[in-house]
């Protein structure tokens, strides 16, 4: 069985993410906390959900229209490696 691992820039997205919106909705930044959680935690079970990535070996699970998990998937890992908004160049050139 697979294990889910956060990268240490994955972890700091997800903050990020959470305090910019928890400034002007608190509520809101949970949910969508959940939904990161809730979304990574799937991938355990079903590596293949996101579509294969923009960079080589990765996937991108949409899990809002706004955010996407961007991952990689190993014989015993699922690794969260970025926790990114859509409109964000993503690799960054």
């Amino acid at each position: 069985m697979r294990i889910l691992f956060w990268t240490p820039e994955a972890i700091q997205d997800r903050v990020d993410i959470y305090d910019h919106i928890e400034a002007d909705n608190p509520a809101a930044a949970l949910a969508l906390d959940e939904r990161l959680s809730g979304a990574a935690g799937r991938l355990i079970e079903h590596p293949g959900l996101g579509r294969p990535g923009r960079v080589a070996g990765t996937r991108e699970l949409v899990v809002h229209p706004n955010y996407l998990l961007v991952y990689d998937i190993t014989d015993d890992q699922v690794r969260v490696l970025r926790v990114l908004h859509a409109a964000r160049q993503w690799p960054s050139k």
